[in-house]
């Protein structure tokens, strides 16, 4: 982390000593929390955020769990304020309403006003994921909900704790709706003693350095992340970013909906417009306004974040254009049952795609440039007796384990899941099996999920399961099983989509259970699990960089040799071909040929071998069309805009094909063709997709990979506006 220097008038030294000790509280909350809590999201998959905020509802510091969380729970403190309510020292303010500030309702938070000597000096909130608060369905994940009525208790804003006098007829109320309230009444004493600890410590603090002090520093962590963030983003080119992503099945029925992201960057500042995505949907997919905050800062965080202290000073340049009544921006009484892992998952992709094309044209960032991690969470909840006869429920946290995205300068780690939680993790297997019926007959990484590319994406992980008691109700839903969400960047492959399969008395089957397990949709929903069943699941994969011909073969080898990657792939899609008869290797000038005919067989004509050494992928490199004084910018592995000598642009690859002049828009030369994705990606796409692959005309190399609408035609994805002034030599490799 940088050190923030001191706002006028509070020494520096003090003041970086009072900032650790703010971190120091979030971390000591996070500490209580899970001390409390009984509930295995919380204490084993840290699916929760602490934090503290300033009187105002920006929050100063969060910890590393959730960045969806850290807008929501100002939401909720901004509706107190704006309600005028009456606050009191040891008040505890309890919420889930999607419509207030919450991502649906299982996200219970909390709110502590902190007082010292009278004076509201911050708050201090806190956030967590409930297996169940009622509705139709067990979970309050109901597919066929059509109105948030049906998907569990809602509570706005409410004092469960009243100058600090617990309101037991509030919780009884709350506890009443939950088919869990003894796992739920533990979470929210483990919530009260959170925000005990924060308001003890902050008490402390301002005692020992002054109130002023204190809150001193608060406002200059936040106006400090913000400055750098904006510093940061002077240093980018300036331009247009359209991106799109897509999630299939409301609940009713498989229709297909659009997230479109038409990011604006100018100067010190970047605007995000969702206006062109789909309408709400009559089903429980969509996310209210507070839902898209989360799924923005869920990018914009730790994307753009990186060496800055993490707060609301992130988002602060940070504009977000969108008209009610979209799927991300639902108005009640529309359903949002499943947002977290629906609508809000899908903004954070489109979000964190635009913002690595951005890395991606900068030249001191482009080793930063990511592809899209994770690009959903295939949720499965079990309920039921146990075997003691006792009321259970479960909210399986290991779909976490979705593969990472590859960066441009090295591989996506595997199972190491999505960007918006910084610190992922996942319960043992014996953790969960031990506190439900649920058996494992597998736990393992997933070969060939990984997005295929010259950087390769990180594979998934993947589960079988069965039951020890004699029956249980699962809940079953997911997108992305006929999306791939994780898509790639710069000619790298999107990562494997989600599979979802059932055997019904499949452990009394003679065949393997991979033989006898049968695909069930995206939005299954609940049925009965019975202890001769099987249910197993695959998640996404991360997208790769980088069109797959260009990895070293050697790497090849060594992913077929780690089981991560199938001899099939790494000829099919790699085009390395293998020698296998005592140890995994390659055949050089077999592999050499086979890719040129690859290449050649894309553009439907010989290619002749343009010359290239792995270095001349690194954007540093001077592409061999630049002449001398000029400047570049890359744009990818294997595209440059490049500046002339009087100011004008063109944009060429390395192998010397100029593509567009006056522009980035760069999909104008390249040349078109359809592309057929690799059976654990596109065997089961959408109805209403299709895909495109865009080559180089003068190699046959994969330059980009659009998944899109067959009703419409890939657009351009990177606008740029290229200064002809001083501002260019700033910004460009020479």
């Amino acid at each position: 982390m940088t050190t923030p220097t001191a706002r006028p008038g509070v020494d520096p030294v003090l003041a970086q000593v009072v900032r650790g000790r703010l971190v120091a509280i979030t971390d000591q909350m996070r500490l209580a929390l899970q001390a409390v809590s009984g509930s295995p999201t919380v204490t084993e998959a840290s699916d929760f955020f602490t934090g503290l905020y300033l009187p105002d509802g920006a929050f100063a510091t969060m910890g590393y769990q959730v960045t969806f969380e850290a807008p929501p729970v100002g939401s909720l403190i901004r509706h107190l304020l704006a309600g005028g309510r009456t606050l009191r020292d040891g008040d505890r303010i309890i919420g889930n309403d999607p419509f207030v500030g919450a991502l649906h309702q299982n996200d219970l938070q909390m709110c502590a006003p902190l007082f010292v000597d009278g004076e509201l000096v911050a708050w201090a909130g806190v956030m967590a994921h409930q297996t169940d608060m009622g509705g139709m369905d067990f979970a309050s994940w109901s597919p066929k909900a059509k109105e948030i009525w049906q998907e569990g208790l809602r509570i706005p804003a409410v004092k469960l704790v009243d100058a600090g006098e617990l309101r037991e007829d509030v919780l009884d109320m709350i506890l009443t709706a939950t088919r869990l309230p003894a796992q739920v009444g533990l979470d929210v004493r483990a919530f009260i003693a959170t925000l005990n600890v924060a308001a003890e410590r902050l008490v402390e603090l301002c005692r020992r350095y002054g109130t002023e002090v204190v809150q001193a520093v608060m406002i200059h962590m936040v106006e400090d992340a913000e400055q750098k963030l904006r510093a940061r983003l002077r240093r980018m080119p300036d331009g247009v970013i359209h991106t799109r992503d897509f999630l299939e099945h409301d609940g009713h029925t498989n229709e297909l909906y659009i997230l479109d992201l038409v990011a604006t960057k100018a100067g010190t500042g970047i605007t995000l417009d969702f206006s062109g995505s789909s309408l709400q949907a009559p089903g429980f997919v969509n996310c209210s306004r507070a839902g898209l905050a989360g799924g923005v800062a869920g990018a914009v965080i730790p994307t753009l974040g990186f060496g800055i202290p993490w707060n609301d000073g992130l988002l602060n340049p940070v504009r977000v254009v969108a008209p009610d009544g979209l799927i991300c921006t639902a108005v009640p009484p529309a359903p949002v049952g499943s947002a977290t892992v629906e609508t809000v998952w899908v903004v954070s992709n489109v979000v964190s795609a635009a913002l690595n094309r951005l890395l991606a044209a900068t030249p001191e960032f482009a080793h930063r440039a990511q592809a899209v991690s994770s690009g959903t969470m295939a949720t499965f909840n079990l309920s039921g007796r146990n075997q003691h006869g006792e009321r259970f429920g479960l909210h399986l946290m290991d779909p976490l384990a979705g593969g990472f995205g590859a960066f441009a300068d090295h591989d996506g780690q595997h199972a190491a899941g999505p960007i918006n939680t910084p610190s992922p993790s996942i319960a043992d297997v014996e953790v969960n099996e031990q506190k439900t019926p649920l058996v494992y007959l597998y736990r393992r990484l997933a070969r060939d999920t990984g997005g295929a590319g010259r950087r390769r994406g990180g594979v998934a992980a993947e589960i079988a399961l069965t039951v020890s008691v004699e029956q249980t109700q699962a809940l079953v839903m997911t997108h992305g099983a006929e999306v791939p969400n994780s898509m790639g960047l710069s000619g790298g492959l999107p990562g494997g989509t989600v599979r979802q399969s059932f055997a019904r008395e499949g452990l009394n089957a003679a065949d393997g259970i991979d033989d006898v397990l049968e695909t069930l949709g995206p939005k299954p929903g609940a049925f009965p699990f019975r202890n001769t069943d099987v249910f197993a699941v695959t998640w996404q994969g991360g997208g790769g960089i980088g069109d797959p011909l260009d990895r070293l073969p050697a790497d090849v080898v060594e992913d077929v040799r780690r089981g991560v990657v199938s001899a099939a792939a790494a000829r099919d899609v790699y085009g390395v071909v293998l020698t296998l008869a005592t140890r995994p290797g390659w055949q050089a000038e077999e592999t050499h040929r086979f890719r040129r005919e690859v290449r050649s067989a894309r553009l439907g004509r010989p290619v002749e071998d343009v010359p290239q050494d792995d270095d001349d992928l690194d954007p540093a490199t001077r592409p061999p069309g630049a002449k001398e004084g000029e400047g570049w910018l890359p744009l990818s592995d294997r595209l440059r805009a490049i500046r002339d000598v009087d100011g004008g642009w063109r944009v060429e690859t390395i192998a010397g094909a100029v593509l567009c002049a006056g522009s980035t828009r760069w999909r104008t030369g390249a040349i078109a063709f359809p592309l057929t994705l690799p059976p654990r990606v596109g065997a089961t796409l959408h109805k209403d997709l299709t895909v495109t692959g865009w080559l180089c005309p003068v190699s046959g190399h994969l330059l980009a990979v659009d998944v899109h609408l067959k009703r419409a035609d890939p657009f351009h994805d990177l606008d740029l506006d290229l200064p002809g002034d001083s501002r260019a030599s700033a910004l460009l490799v020479h």
